[in-house]
């Protein structure tokens, strides 16, 4: 793992139905834990991503995953997995061989009785949605719900036009027409058209839509959890959250309409 970005990954643990032997899991959970504090490449990187409301581990997910489908990561996440009683299974730490890691990998026994773990931090309004709303998510959802901060509906986006031709040509601009981007961003804007809200205050994928930054933001828009280390921020401020989960070129799309409750009506946690 010399080039960069791999270059900077120091243990990698796997846990869940996988690391229990179970057959047939869902997917296979792998925490990353990645030292990066003394690599500036990767905190300018990261604080651009920042600012721009991208997710600055796509980099990194992809050149773990290759071309490889049904492995979800979680970066850094060690203390936090431990301190909620997950058993891990290291795989390999920085310095070793990879056969090591692949002797290691063998040894999971097989156990037909283990089935899929369960999911923590669950709601009802993720039925149906457990694979598309990464771990991270599911905590910060969850906490803000049961302490009665928010209120999360899902919603399975429709194909259509927007109305505001001037919408309608931002997103042109942005994608090309077979880019999942373009299409999920259509009918993220189209819903929110249907519900009245102005897309005057709407920030699509870190961008506002016709340029009118003096405007009260009102309503940001996720493609694909690009931006999420911005959702905490925003929902404290007051900011209603649309999340599309899986953006494509064709399939059905979900996605979680997330707004904050006013804090007159929150429930005392």
């Amino acid at each position: 793992m010399c080039d960069w970005p791999l270059g900077l990954v120091e243990e990698v643990y796997v846990f869940g139905s996988y690391a229990r032997g179970a057959l047939e899991p869902n997917d296979v959970d792998v925490d990353v834990v990645i030292e990066h504090g003394t690599d500036k490449r990767w905190l300018g990187e990261s604080l651009d991503a920042s600012i721009n409301g991208r997710d600055s581990y796509v980099g990194m997910r992809q050149a773990l995953r290759g071309r490889t489908r049904g492995i979800s990561f979680q970066f850094r996440g060690r203390s936090s997995l431990l301190d909620e009683g997950f058993e891990l299974f290291l795989l390999w730490r920085k310095g070793e061989p990879f056969s090591l890691a692949r002797e290691r990998l063998a040894s999971l026994a097989a156990d037909p009785e283990a089935g899929p773990a369960p999911r923590g931090h669950m709601l009802t309004e993720f039925e149906g949605l457990e694979s598309p709303v990464p771990r991270p998510a599911r905590i910060e959802l969850f906490s803000r719900h049961v302490k009665g901060r928010i209120s999360i509906t899902p919603l399975r986006l429709v194909d259509g036009e927007l109305e505001d031709p001037e919408v309608a040509w931002h997103v042109r601009r942005r994608w090309v027409e077979t880019s999942p981007l373009r299409r999920a961003a259509t009918c993220a804007l189209a819903a929110l058209e249907q519900r009245g809200v102005d897309l005057g205050e709407v920030t699509l994928h870190g961008q506002r839509l016709f340029g009118r930054d003096q405007q009260t933001e009102h309503c940001f828009v996720d493609l694909g959890w690009s931006g999420f280390g911005r959702m905490g921020r925003l929902l404290d401020g007051g900011v209603t959250w649309l999340e599309v989960l899986r953006p494509h070129r064709s399939k059905p799309m979900d996605a979680l309409l997330i707004e904050p409750v006013p804090r007159t009506l929150q429930t005392l946690a």
